[in-house]
């Protein structure tokens, strides 16, 4: 191993803003999260489950084709 290329190794405290700490091994002194395994809701269990049937039709009522221009028909040309 070439010596002096190598970052240095140092004992490591993360720190989550729900104030959980964690000791690891890093090239970098002191972290700070904003959120952890111990507060992220899908971790935790308290993620909520999004409602994708009613977004759809909300989408679809609002953006979606009119009925009646479905149901007209399709104008010929005289000749």
């Amino acid at each position: 191993m070439k010596s002096g290329i190598h970052p240095e190794y140092h004992e490591t405290m993360i720190r989550c803003a729900c104030g959980h700490e964690v000791n690891i091994g890093s090239t970098v002194k002191d972290l700070h999260l904003e959120i952890c395994s111990n507060c992220h809701p899908f971790y935790t269990g308290k993620q909520k489950l999004l409602d994708t049937a009613g977004r759809i039709e909300k989408f679809n009522k609002k953006y979606g084709k009119k009925k009646s221009a479905e149901s007209d028909p399709e104008p010929t040309a005289a000749g």
